[in-house]
């Protein structure tokens, strides 16, 4: 009787499916040029639009600001602030119109 109890608990015992591999995230530069006095910030889907999260730097001080991010695979829309002012990448063609009417840049993340 115990071999028929046995049996019957491993055949009700759910089927494990194998975990799917985590993407590996990957290290991801934005860049913009802008005047070399000016504070610039990076916002986007990657950091829930936060205008002060992500700010990039003009490490030569010739006024190209960059910043670097791990990101996963995938479909990134953003934006640059460049003194407070809310800007699309203009070295970016891959864009779409969000609900404020102005353009968002979007950066795909392949795998």
């Amino acid at each position: 009787m115990k071999s028929c109890k046995k049996v019957a608990k491993a055949a009700t015992k759910k089927a494990t499916a194998p975990k799917a591999a985590t993407p590996k995230a990957k290290r991801v530069t934005f860049t913009v040029n802008a005047d070399p006095a000016s504070t610039v910030f990076l916002a986007g889907s990657f950091n829930d639009w936060d205008p002060t999260a992500k700010q990039m730097t003009d490490k030569k001080s010739n006024g190209i600001f960059t910043a670097t991010l791990n990101l996963v695979p995938g479909e990134y829309q953003y934006k640059f602030i460049i003194n407070g002012t809310w800007c699309a990448d203009p070295d970016c063609s891959d864009w779409v119109q969000n609900e404020h009417g102005t353009l968002n840049s979007i950066r795909r993340v392949e795998a």
